[in-house]
């Protein structure tokens, strides 16, 4: 089955892909932060038997596992793909994860709540994350007691999820504004309206690639369709700087822009170590002249499926073994020759 960061999809060359995160907590165990050892692996395995009802009340297959005993590259990998978080990874308690075979739909078990139901689509497609996040909560809601308060609604380990426990949040790429200098700003204006922009991975990360997170910080006191056609206002708000200050590089950069694209092309395509930072900025730069017909490839090429490809986790991953940082230039560099498209 397709990944969803392998589809085509609505405007991705802003708007990578859409993600909402539901975040719930079962009345008969303490908070994460509270659970003792025993209490954790009940939980993990109390919840992964979900997985065998998911796959009977909807269209996909899942599979579940104890994260907490994977090896550090599969764990690595995962992050690197969105399915679970850092945070999991960091935890030293029994952890779970019950995840789709498209990796559209993943859960994770006992992170900072004991449930965070994500679903995640390509391009600007929230209301189709939020209808199969909504789904599999309405699952999951059957089969365990929620800890729920009629006052403050969905009760949360950090206060700041009290309410709905949703997070929606969009993946963009925004090179232009990161090259005019404006990506500080643009964060600081988006704050004012309950809007935080991050790095790639989230809160405290840094982006790679030009690649930022867009998501709403306030879940209480507003309802989910509210927080979604606000985050949607937005993030059209967000597009439409990025695609104007792109014309504006058009119009007055237009022949450094192109070597700049065409160089990272030759860079991609006859290096023989690149490093994963290195690379993103590279294939940003392609993909960026790619969207913007600067640059002509013979197929509808997906320039971010391949920068998930190239990261350590996933280099290694598919190598099934680890391996040296300089190895991993080495193969990574092969990698990126092997499959980058023909200039037409």
């Amino acid at each position: 089955m397709l990944k969803w960061y392998k589809e085509a999809a609505k405007n991705s060359d802003v708007v990578i892909s859409s993600r909402v995160r539901l975040a719930r907590n079962l009345k008969k165990y303490p908070f994460s932060i509270k659970l003792n050892d025993q209490q954790a692996n009940q939980l993990v395995q109390e919840v992964r038997e979900a997985g065998k009802v998911l796959e009977t009340q909807t269209d996909n297959r899942y599979n579940s596992c104890n994260v907490n005993v994977l090896s550090e590259i599969d764990k690595t990998a995962m992050v690197e793909r969105h399915v679970i978080s850092p945070l999991l990874v960091e935890k030293e308690q029994s952890t779970g994860l019950i995840l789709s075979e498209d990796e559209k739909v993943s859960i994770m078990i006992n992170e900072e709540d004991h449930l965070r139901i994500q679903s995640v689509t390509g391009g600007m497609n929230i209301g189709e994350a939020f209808k199969t996040a909504n789904l599999v909560d309405d699952i999951a809601n059957e089969l365990f007691d929620y800890a729920f308060s009629e006052k403050y609604g969905y009760l949360t380990s950090c206060p700041t999820n009290v309410g709905t426990g949703m997070r929606a949040s969009y993946m963009v790429f925004l090179p232009a504004l990161t090259v005019a200098g404006r990506i500080a700003k643009l964060a600081e204006e988006l704050g004012k309206y309950g809007i935080a922009l991050r790095g790639t991975y989230g809160e405290a990360s840094k982006s790679f690639g030009s690649i930022y997170q867009i998501s709403n910080q306030k879940t209480l006191g507003s309802t989910e369709k509210e927080i979604i056609e606000k985050l949607n206002g937005i993030v059209e708000q967000v597009m439409r700087q990025e695609r104007k200050q792109r014309e504006y590089l058009l119009i007055n950069s237009y022949d450094e822009l192109e070597d700049k694209v065409y160089r990272s092309y030759g860079i991609l395509k006859y290096a023989k170590q690149v490093s994963s930072s290195d690379a993103m900025s590279l294939l940003a730069q392609l993909k960026l002249g790619i969207d913007m017909e600067l640059i002509h490839v013979g197929q509808n090429y997906n320039v971010h499926e391949l920068m998930m490809e190239i990261q350590p986790g996933n280099l290694q991953y598919q190598l099934d073994k680890a391996i040296s940082c300089t190895q991993r230039d080495k193969f990574r560099a092969d990698y990126i020759r092997q499959k980058l498209p023909n200039i037409v």
